[in-house]
């Protein structure tokens, strides 16, 4: 295949070529005129999976021929077992292992690091490890590394690292994956030496960034039937920059410092590099440009020089258009329009991003045209159903089971789904208003019980419930082993549901099958794990399924792809998308190493984190270079200000600097080419005008108005009435929110209940108004109402500090008054109106001349005396009631006082006015107002009188607030 050579054999195709068809082309060429089975000698090494089913996909496109033996990187470790080397330890075991020994070192010295960052740490040790090994750097290589200015971390770093020797010697009958490829590779390069293949091998689509891959790349450029060919080459870069490539630390973010560094360990010349085919690229010119504005940075200087000879920048960015939307939805719906065309002209289009949340808003955007791109990420496993459904059982063991992770799971697609489902859904829902409207807080058994009790339910559905969701936490340390166990067989019996055994349809689809593979890899692996906790599992396991992925293709569109870098290096499209070019981003930001800095990185040999850099600019070079490109970024995230990517910035500076070659010219072109689509897209996004609402005042028909109010519902009708029209007239109740919390109103209503038993018992016996038995009360009705440690501790603080006085104007008001009743209900009628008021009075007294005290206890501030007078007129109208014999066990009675008696942060008592506004005089306006609301031509208007502009009612989105404000003269609208 090749002529004989005594120079290493490496070839190169440049930026902008398809290069698994090109390589096909280049294979076939040189097998012209051969005898058939010539081609099929030959053993062709790719790196992806997605290369190797390309290659064969090109293949199998005809003409006929016998196919090339194609294998990947990673089947090399298939040869190891045959040559005697141990079996590769798996992944999870290692994790685990290396977990077991940091928290023993976290244990022996816990100034270390905190305990909860144990498996951070493990994991980053894990990836150290990989790459030490994978670059063949031993321990006592970094022991050997000069610290003397940074002694003190370093002492620190050092026994973690340390570990790497005892984890590494736990295995004597196994090997880490690393450490075995790396040997592997070794052990094939020196039977090479010995024996070297006679037939082609060729090395395909690496870049050699891995030091094991690089060794394998060199030994096969130097076989006599070998050769290497290499992706994205840059032939327009000049000899002197390639030598100035030689210092990781200033260039290994140069897009082809990895093609030096092999050039270099193989002591070749740029020049030594031939063109694997005769493909040219989409845009020669455009790749020259490109190469000059990614030169490194210590030779930018060669921008003043090299580009005034750049010519025909209009041909070169004639294809290219700049996208810059003023935030990220802009610059999605720009994509998903342009996609959109592409996909109406038959046009083979990629976006190429490695932001996921912009591929995501892009496929969105692409669904209103029902357009469903073919997403090469596809979906995380831990986002997918099984994977979600999965965390949230395992949140079952770590907190006491709360009302929206109940709801949560019982609604979950994959709940109950083998038999029954729709009752189950139906009995969930019911469940649910329940919850809402009484609690408790936290579900258990005795709740489910009375939620089946009357209730025409699935046989055994509550029982299924009490089994399954209630008692569930476990505050103990488990071995991983039990975790598993748990976990598999609680989600497996809540997915089978109250009427069947099994699984349900937990395993069944894709994204079930994948999440099953991780259980099972978990159970094989659990005995390494060791003692946990709860939470430490439930962490441990959204770790897991947040490394797997899902795709699951329904019938994609054939032309419309969503790409990651790694993937658009082995494909070609008509029209690439760049998206998301901004720093953090593209290129993404460098990750933290708690470890080793750069310099010490360097020192060791091992990769910089500029490397992954490096990585994205060769990603970038080469999918610039395609025949029509869109480069895009959003100038504004949600919360800041972004900064354009190093690449976009550098493209764009050297296009303005070249005034002499038009290059202004061509950067204008470019942005007004995407200037054109950012305005359909906002064209797209405006909404069509509607107009606002105005201040609702409905008048209803007189027969559909209440004819009863609470007194509490009083102060409402005269403030906002709009909200007495919606919750007595449309009858709309508010939900109540599933998490409860402990609101005022629970502290209202549980402070009511405490001082109401405190009173009643203290009436028989006197001895028993102290403070001690008032907290001793306090306690037992907190602790059996409020299941909230914190909030019981600070509200029976609240009352400690009232206690006092209150107990010593409680002993005042014995002296002349005694309780007579507590919660008394009480109902009057408006006569000639039809209407009802009903109350219910906390407290009422009776002194020696037979005389009414009536008492409201306010766990808020008590209403001043003006606020009673205009707004606040509950107690005066308990008042005006009393005295119309309301409350029928005591009959009518004249009222000598009225009380707030405030229950907050201090004790403070707010008389009625009644002396100013009497009861009689009270019962007359309220028969006014409420006449009023029986006039026809009187509507219930929305806050129209409420105490602040920046009070909150629950009906004021049915008003459509908002759309105008308080200065907006109210429209009366009559009903039907």
């Amino acid at each position: 295949m090749f002529e004989p050579t005594g120079a290493p054999r490496i070839f190169a195709l440049p930026c902008g070529t398809d290069f698994p068809q090109a390589l096909v082309e280049g294979l076939t060429q040189r097998f012209n005129g051969q005898p058939p089975e010539a081609l099929a000698k030959v053993e062709l090494i790719v790196n992806t999976q997605r290369m190797e089913r390309r290659i064969r996909g090109l293949f199998d496109a005809g003409p006929s021929l016998l196919l090339p033996q194609i294998s990947l990187l990673s089947d090399l470790s298939k040869r190891a077992t045959l040559h005697g080397l141990p079996a590769a330890l798996p992944v999870l075991r290692r994790r685990l292992e290396l977990s077991q020994l940091v928290a023993k070192l976290l244990d022996a010295d816990p100034s270390l690091a905190a305990r909860s960052s144990l498996y951070d740490l493990s994991d980053s040790l894990a990836a150290l490890f990989d790459e030490m090994q994978g670059e063949g750097v031993t321990t006592d290589t970094i022991r050997d590394l000069d610290v003397s200015d940074m002694s003190d971390h370093w002492a620190r770093a050092q026994k973690f690292i340390g570990i790497a020797d005892e984890f590494t010697n736990t295995h004597t009958d196994a090997m880490d994956v690393q450490a075995r490829q790396r040997q592997v590779v070794l052990d094939l390069i020196e039977r090479w030496q010995e024996n070297p293949p006679q037939h082609p091998v060729i090395l395909a689509g690496s870049t050699g960034s891995r030091g094991t891959t690089l060794l394998l790349m060199q030994s096969i450029a130097r076989l006599p039937q070998g050769a290497v060919v290499l992706p994205g080459f840059d032939f327009d870069l000049p000899s002197g920059v390639w030598a100035g490539l030689d210092d990781p630390l200033i260039s290994e973010d140069h897009p082809q410092f990895r093609f030096h560094k092999l050039m270099t360990g193989l002591d070749m010349a740029p020049a030594d590099i031939k063109p694997w085919s005769d493909n040219q690229p989409p845009a020669p010119t455009r790749n020259k440009l490109v190469s000059l504005s990614l030169r490194p940075a210590p030779v930018t200087d060669a921008w003043m020089t090299e580009g005034p000879k750049l010519s025909e920048l209009a041909k070169a960015t004639e294809n290219v258009t700049l996208i810059e939307a003023s935030n990220p939805r802009g610059e999605a719906l720009a994509i998903a329009l342009r996609l959109r065309q592409a996909a109406e002209d038959g046009q083979t289009a990629a976006l190429i991003t490695p932001d996921r949340m912009l591929s995501r808003q892009v496929s969105a955007a692409l669904d209103r045209w029902d357009i469903l791109p073919d997403d090469s990420a596809g979906q995380p496993l831990h986002l997918s159903p099984p994977g979600r459904f999965l965390r949230h059982v395992a949140e079952l063991f770590c907190k006491e089971l709360a009302g929206d992770n109940l709801l949560t799971l019982l609604k979950h697609p994959l709940t109950h789904d083998a038999e029954a489902r729709g009752d189950h859904l139906r009995h969930a829902r019911e469940l649910e208003l329940q919850l809402r409207n009484s609690g408790p807080p936290f579900p258990d058994g005795a709740c489910f019980d009375q939620f089946g009790a009357n209730r025409d339910l699935l046989d055994g559905w509550t029982t299924w419930l009490t089994n399954h969701f209630a008692d569930q936490v476990v505050s103990t340390d488990l071995p991983l082993t039990e975790w598993v166990f748990r976990l598999r067989t609680l989600a497996e019996s809540i997915a089978a549901g109250s009427q069947t055994d099994g699984a349900g349809n937990l395993w069944d689809k894709k994204a079930g099958r994948e999440a099953l593979k991780v259980i099972q890899e978990l159970e094989a692996e659990a005995h390494h794990g060791g003692d946990m906790s709860g939470r430490d599992f439930t962490d441990l396991l959204g770790a897991l399924l947040s490394q797997g992925e899902v795709r699951d293709r329904d019938a994609p569109h054939g032309k419309i792809m969503i790409w990651g870098t790694l993937e658009a290096r082995v494909q070609g499209a008509d029209l690439v998308i760049l998206g998301g070019l901004n720093e953090g981003s593209w290129p993404e930001a460098a990750s933290p190493d708690p470890w080793l800095n750069r310099q010490l990185r360097n020192q060791a040999g091992l990769l910089l984190p500029e490397r992954r850099i490096g990585l994205s600019a060769h990603d970038f070079q080469q999918a610039i270079a395609a025949p029509e490109v869109w480069v895009s970024r959003a100038v504004r995230s949600d919360d800041s200000d972004t900064v354009a990517s190093r690449w976009l910035n550098r493209l764009c500076n050297l296009l303005d600097g070249l005034p002499e070659q038009n290059g202004p010219d061509a950067l204008k072109d470019m942005r007004e080419r995407g200037q054109k689509w950012l305005d359909w897209a906002v064209a797209l996004e405006k909404p069509e005008h509607s107009p606002l609402a105005l201040r609702p005042s409905p008048r209803p028909p007189v027969s559909a108005r209440p004819r009863r109010l609470t007194i509490t519902e009083i102060p409402r009708l005269i403030r906002d009435p709009y909200a007495i029209y919606a919750k007595h007239v449309l009858r709309l109740r508010v939900l109540n929110p599933l998490v409860r919390v402990p609101d005022a109103l629970l502290r209202g209503i549980v402070v009511h209940e405490v001082f109401e038993h405190f009173i009643k018992e203290t009436l028989d016996d006197p001895s028993l108004l102290t403070r001690e038995n008032l907290m001793q009360k306090s306690r037992e009705l907190l602790d059996e109402h409020v299941p909230w440690p914190v909030a019981r501790c600070l509200w029976l603080s609240r009352v400690s500090r009232i206690a006092g006085d209150f107990i010593q104007s409680e002993q005042t008001r014995r002296l002349t008054t005694r309780p007579i009743a507590f919660e008394a209900k009480g109902e009057a009628r408006l006569d000639p109106l039809d209407f009802t008021i009903a109350c219910r009075a906390d407290r009422i007294d009776e002194d020696d001349r037979g005389f009414l005290h009536l008492y409201d206890y306010k766990t808020g501030a008590p209403p001043s005396e003006t606020q009673q007078l205009k707004f606040e007129k509950q107690l005066l109208i308990e008042a005006a009631m009393a005295e119309e014999g309301a409350f029928a066990d005591i009959g009518p009675r004249e009222v000598s006082r009225a009380l707030f008696i405030g229950l907050g942060t201090a004790m403070k008592e707010v008389r009625a006015p009644i002396d100013k506004d009497p009861p009689a005089k009270v019962w007359e306006e309220l028969r006014e107002l409420i006449g009023a609301y029986f006039e026809p031509n009187q509507g219930f208007s929305s806050r129209r009188m409420l105490h602040l502009d920046t009070d909150v009612g629950d009906y004021d989105h049915l008003a459509r607030f908002g759309e105008w404000d308080r200065s907006a003269t109210p429209e009366p609208e009559d009903l039907k």
